[in-house]
Formats: C-alpha cells, structure tokens, sequence
C-alpha cells in the first residue's frame, strides 16, 4: 500500500509541474491560432514557351516544398499568339472555370519584338480581350506577363532583331509597353536568361532549336515566377533531377536578384503587402508593415496581439517573443478581402553560468 500511495504522489507531482511548466511556457511566448488559409489558384497562358518541360508544374513544386499551398493550371497551345489564343474557346473555358488569384499571359516568341504601331493592332485588341475575360471572373485578379526571351543567335526576319542582344530588347521594350498600357506587372524571365548568358555562358538554356529551353531553361522561368509572387528566393527549394546542383543554385540565385533588385521597375509590388519583421540587441520585437493598394479606400491591420493600425505603412512593436499571424483587410473596387503573413520571434537566450573557479588544494596531509 505504502509503495502504491507513493508511486501515485509521484506520478501527481510530475503532472502538477508539467502543469506549471506549461503555463510558464505560454506566459513567455505568444502564440496566436493560424487563420485557415485557402490555396492560391494559378492559371498559365501561353504556347510552347510555357507547356515545355511542363514549367507550371515546375513553379507549382517550388512552391509546394516551401509550404505554401496552391492550384497551378495550364491552358497552354504551341505557336499560338494573343489573336489565335482569342480563337480557342477552351482557354476561356479555363478562365471561367475558377476565381482565379493569378493568371500568367505570354505572348508568341516574336510577337512583341516588333515595333509599338504594328503591336497596337496585331496584339493589344485580343490581349485586351483575354484581360477583360479574366476580370470578368475575378475584379481583384493579379494578372502577370510573362516576358520570354531572344533566340539564341536572334531573329533574321528584320535587321533590328538579327542578334540575341537586339532581340532580347525588342522583346522587353514590348512586354513594358503593354505593362505601361494595362498597368499589369511583368515576370522577367527574359532579363532573368540575359542575365545567365552573360554570367554563365556554358549554362544550357536552348535545345537544338536554339529557340525553345531546356529542362534548365523552364527551371529558370519557374524560378523568376516563384521570385515574383513571393518576393523571396526559391533557394533550398524543389529542382528537377535534370537540373545539376550547381546550374540549380545559379539559376534560383540569378532569378531571385533580377526580380527583386528591380520590384518598382517591373510593377511587381502593384497589389502586394511586405511584411519583416526582427529582434534586436535589446530584445524588442518589431514587424515593419507595407501596404502597395495605391487604389484601395482603406487598409486596415491587425497584428495578432489584440492592436491594429488604419496606416499604409506601419512598424509595430510587440511585447514578447512568439508566432503571430498578421493580417491585411483590403477595401477597393474589388470588395473586401484578407491577406495573412507569419512573423515569429524566438526567445532570448538567457545568458550562461560562468563557473566559479576555486583553488586546487591537496587532499593528503602535509609530511614534517
């Protein structure tokens, strides 16, 4: 009996200071419940240059090893332009099909490389079409061009885009012209190849054609979407086993600093919130907080600890170390909507004993 009583004391006490360890826990730490997130839907446009080597699906895993939840679609059709695209009553299908978060456009590989009065009539009056299509599905919809790249020895069908260089201008002076027109954002995976050309020459983008890319060449393109949406890099992320290390490092890398060395330029912070936050020498935790709705009649904060803010930009202070979900509510023509970020704060890591040092002494008796 004696033995029983002291086996239940014992197993009481445990319990009772687990109890108490878990409260010293949550005193120290805030935690705040993660919001129920929804996965992002994404559509693909395009021909060749996006359904090779099945890029979409590229960008989809890099985003999926990163733990971000999400759709990735694809109405693809080789050698197709914005006017032939405008003829396949499946790809309006697609874009009707879901209330879609983004939706890719790309343009035939020469289409845009011409100057801005030919692109005026042979391309703006059916992309135009494919934008409002989108918009009629969804106001609040982010749509990106996707801006392709020059032939590996450029295009002879005119002098001015006889070279890689001069075709890989004419093809970024058309993507920012429409950017300009629509006030759509563009994803620069033909400034992302430039880059990787002249840096890395021995990189494989091209097959046989030298036109089409490589496993490498979609990886590439895969990157700079990741680049784009997230604003973060795809390194430690998901790389096809066709894709050696070293090329897979130097393409995440490339992507990464052409996109967002270049965020205002390429119109890609249109839409987005930054949230990033740190702990500093002293212990103060704070969350530096931005809001890019130039067109949006008010945001509205909430930083998880029970305070918010109506500013567009706003730092915030926190009291203890934790995980918050901060969350953005959008008002604009599009309604009201929410876009949650995740800050966590580890701890401070409480300073270690020294200990004290005594003077040895002997443990035998002293001998006369």
């Amino acid at each position: 009996m004696g033995f029983h009583y002291s086996k239940v004391m014992c197993l009481i006490k445990k319990r009772f200071l687990n109890g108490l360890l878990g409260l010293f826990c949550l005193s120290t730490a805030h935690v705040t419940a993660q919001p129920t997130v929804n996965a992002m839907n994404v559509l693909f446009i395009g021909n060749s240059y996006t359904h090779m080597n099945s890029m979409p699906e590229l960008f989809e895993k890099i985003a999926i090893s990163k733990k971000i939840k999400i759709n990735v679609e694809m109405s693809a059709k080789s050698s197709h332009t914005f006017k032939m695209h405008c003829n396949r009553p499946e790809m309006f299908e697609k874009i009707r099909s879901k209330k879609w978060d983004y939706v890719v456009i790309q343009g035939f590989s020469r289409e845009l490389m011409y100057g801005y009065e030919h692109i005026d009539t042979a391309s703006i009056p059916y992309f135009n079409k494919i934008v409002d299509s989108v918009y009629a599905v969804n106001p609040c919809a982010n749509i990106l061009l996707y801006m392709t790249w020059g032939y590996k020895n450029g295009s002879d069908l005119t002098p001015e885009t006889d070279s890689f260089i001069k075709m890989a201008e004419r093809v970024s002076n058309g993507y920012r012209y429409l950017s300009n027109i629509f006030d759509i954002p563009i994803v620069p995976v033909g400034d992302v190849w430039r880059n990787i050309r002249e840096k890395h020459p021995d990189l494989k983008l091209y097959t046989e054609d030298d036109q089409h890319p490589t496993i490498n060449g979609s990886y590439l393109a895969a990157c700079a979407f990741y680049s784009a949406i997230f604003k973060s890099s795809p390194a430690d992320g998901y790389s096809p086993s066709g894709v050696e290390e070293t090329n897979a490092s130097i393409i995440q890398n490339s992507a990464h600093q052409v996109v967002t060395s270049r965020l205002d330029d390429y119109k890609l912070r249109n839409n987005t919130l930054d949230v990033s936050y740190k702990r500093t020498k002293n212990n103060d935790y704070f969350a530096y907080c931005k809001a890019f709705y130039p067109n949006a009649e008010a945001v509205h904060w909430d930083f998880g600890d029970g305070t918010t803010s109506e500013e567009r930009n706003v730092v915030h202070k926190y009291k203890k170390a934790g995980t918050y979900y901060v969350k953005l509510v959008v008002h604009d023509k599009c309604g009201i909507r929410e876009i949650y970020r995740k800050v966590h704060f580890n701890e401070p890591t409480p300073p270690s004993k020294k200990k004290s040092s005594k003077p040895k002494t002997s443990g035998g008796q002293k001998k006369i």
